[in-house]
């Protein structure tokens, strides 16, 4: 009798432990669900145009050599391409997790460059941001902000800024580009727009200098 009962109880016990192993396995730590697993980021892709990519099929020779085909027909659907493909211009695209299509890219050597527009404040004179290379940003008379970096982050242009008053603390915003062209530059944010033009060569330098007319005593020897 009592062989029976000790059987029973330890077949009682084994069947406890073989459901407490099987909770343990449905909510411990070693079960990963995989709704938490994050989604690959996309890369941002730097180099060099191969081609003018006209076919929508952009072959970038990338900073550690590789050349890639990639799509860029999404990205002039989605009026995502700023700047002309160009063979020789460095290019940053935000490219699909396979590096096979852009969602954004951005012509680099047209972005960078010295932009303006008129002071809000009164119109008499042009105020802007010099984009330069390295991530290098400045201002172009401006006394209240101070510009100092500029990168690429997920398609967006980040730039830091110090302004006046702001006891030298760096201010990080973001802006998506929305035109770049040879002549021209837009970007914005949530609570503003920026809408430039590429400034000009001091093109009236000299044109207030006269010259003195010959006369014909000049050319006697």
């Amino acid at each position: 009798m009592r062989k029976i009962i000790y059987i029973a109880a330890l077949a009682i016990a084994t069947t406890m432990a073989s459901c407490g192993s099987k909770n343990q396995g449905q909510e411990g730590a070693v079960v990963t669900d995989s709704t938490d697993v994050a989604p690959p980021e996309k890369p941002t892709l730097y180099g060099i145009a191969v081609n003018d990519a006209k076919n929508d099929t952009l072959k970038l020779m990338i900073d550690n050599g590789d050349t890639l085909s990639i799509s860029i027909a999404g990205a002039r659907e989605n009026q995502k391409l700023f700047g002309s493909v160009t063979p020789g211009d460095r290019m940053i695209v935000l490219a699909n997790v396979q590096k096979t299509a852009a969602e954004i890219l951005i012509n680099q050597n047209m972005l960078l460059g010295d932009w303006v527009m008129p002071d809000p404040i009164d119109g008499s004179t042009e105020i802007g941001i010099k984009i330069k290379e390295g991530g290098i940003a400045e201002s172009i008379d401006q006394s209240v902000i101070s510009y100092r970096t500029w990168r690429i982050v997920d398609g967006q242009l980040e730039i830091v800024s110090i302004r006046d008053g702001g006891g030298q603390e760096e201010e990080t915003n973001y802006y998506d580009i929305t035109k770049l062209t040879a002549d021209s530059l837009s970007y914005k944010n949530d609570e503003d727009t920026f809408e430039y033009g590429r400034q000009k060569p001091n093109s009236g330098y000299g044109k207030d200098i006269k010259l003195e007319e010959s006369a014909l005593e000049d050319f006697i020897m």
